[in-house]
């Protein structure tokens, strides 16, 4: 008998299974772009990661695979709870799909566990946290664009072996802003130089004079804004004031967009040097982008973020139109992982056991006005970082995912 009764219960929850996914799988291939639409991030992703989605679905043409493709979106307001209630929403009576994007890492490490929950997809483009690919890493989860870790290895490590040993941080009070810091900290000493000390700042600070200021008095060779978007911006802009690099101290924009650049003007952004997985002037592909892309958000050239989401996104279908399924999360990340990434902006590529998109990474420096030859021509390369090398060794993040 109680035999016969685990072979019900099993038949049962196989069926129950069986309906759910068919539930889910309602025939739409839905995208959910949750971002920030209003604030510091709106710039760099926003309504550009949107249209980046949107031209993503385009230029795939899911009718002549069988597919129809929805989209919607949805601003976070740069908080977890309001993320995540969005998520919830959107899977259990939306039937969405795939949630991507989601600039603010602790927005982004709390969708993480409702999309692992709901076995869906998470396709990261703006959060940086490279704990997504370490103790939070998830079956559901793909780490895109960029990482702390890598934006420490390639701006961190090239500043120190130029001179830059001492360090100040000025650090954005939440996740994204203490990985940035921890992971860039790791760099500088692990290259000889040493981290003087640091501040927290509460995100969407307009008034920055009190941390300069204590930047300014540490006489540290480099003072590192582990902040992003609006923020960098303002802290940027109010170290011209100051005179901090008149006075013989350099800035390092851990993390810098093509938009703040642009926010900024290349008379207080020449010299900054910031790594980036993408820019619009890269090669003719990227250029061809770019140039459908302007039109559609503000006039702008797309950033590492937005270009980032039409990447994903691409390969995404590519693993659904595969699988001809899109109910199973942890079976469309799986194939995702099985098929080499190749798209027209980040290339040949592949995403490793832990979730991370492997690619190369770029070191840029701002030109100075005089060598830019137009609008939006603000970066020269100075290095570029092999795939192998850009992101964090698989070994050295502790995901659960990896063995050994």
């Amino acid at each position: 008998m109680k035999m016969l009764r685990y072979v019900a219960l099993l038949a049962a929850a196989l069926a129950a299974g069986a309906a759910q996914a068919q539930d889910k799988s309602d025939g739409v291939v839905k995208i959910g772009v949750l971002s920030d639409m209003s604030s510091l991030y709106a710039d760099l992703a926003g309504q550009g990661s949107v249209a980046a989605a949107r031209m993503a679905v385009e230029d795939f043409k899911p009718a002549e695979k069988g597919l129809k493709v929805e989209i919607v979106s949805a601003d976070h307001q740069n908080k977890p709870d309001v993320g995540s209630n969005i998520v919830r929403q959107w899977i259990d009576v939306d039937k969405v799909d795939v949630i991507v994007d989601v600039p603010t890492s602790s927005v982004a490490l709390a969708v993480n566990e409702v999309v692992r929950e709901k076995n869906s997809v998470f396709l990261v483009s703006g959060a940086a946290a490279s704990d997504l690919t370490g103790p939070k890493c998830s079956p559901n989860t793909v780490h895109w664009t960029y990482d702390t870790w890598a934006l420490a290895n390639g701006t961190g490590k090239a500043l120190v072996k130029t001179g830059g040993d001492s360090w100040f941080f000025i650090t954005a009070d939440y996740a994204f802003g203490h990985a940035l810091e921890r992971d860039t900290a790791a760099v500088v000493e692990a290259n000889g130089g040493k981290v003087l000390s640091k501040v927290r700042v509460p995100l969407n600070t307009s008034d920055f004079s009190s941390y300069l200021l204590q930047a300014q008095q540490s006489k540290a060779k480099i003072i590192g804004l582990a902040n992003a978007g609006g923020d960098t911006i303002n802290s940027i802009k109010q170290a011209a004031e100051f005179g901090i690099v008149a006075g013989g101290q350099n800035l390092a924009g851990l993390l810098v967009f093509i938009t703040d650049v642009h926010a900024l003007g290349l008379q207080t952004a020449q010299g900054l040097i910031m790594t980036e997985a993408f820019y619009w002037d890269q090669n003719d592909a990227s250029r061809a982008f770019a140039k459908r892309f302007a039109p559609l958000y503000k006039g702008n050239m797309p950033t590492m973020v937005q270009a980032g989401v039409y990447s994903a996104v691409t390969h995404y279908l590519k693993a659904v139109a595969a699988l001809k399924d899109d109910s199973d999360g942890k079976a469309v990340v799986a194939k995702m992982k099985e098929m080499p990434t190749d798209d027209p902006l980040f290339g040949k590529g592949t995403i490793r056991a832990d979730g991370r998109k492997i690619h190369d990474m770029y070191l840029f420096e701002v030109k100075k006005p005089s060598e830019s030859k137009g609008p939006w021509d603000y970066y020269k390369l100075r290095a570029t970082i092999p795939a192998a090398e850009a992101f964090r060794p698989l070994k050295d993040g502790n995901c659960p995912l990896v063995s050994g």
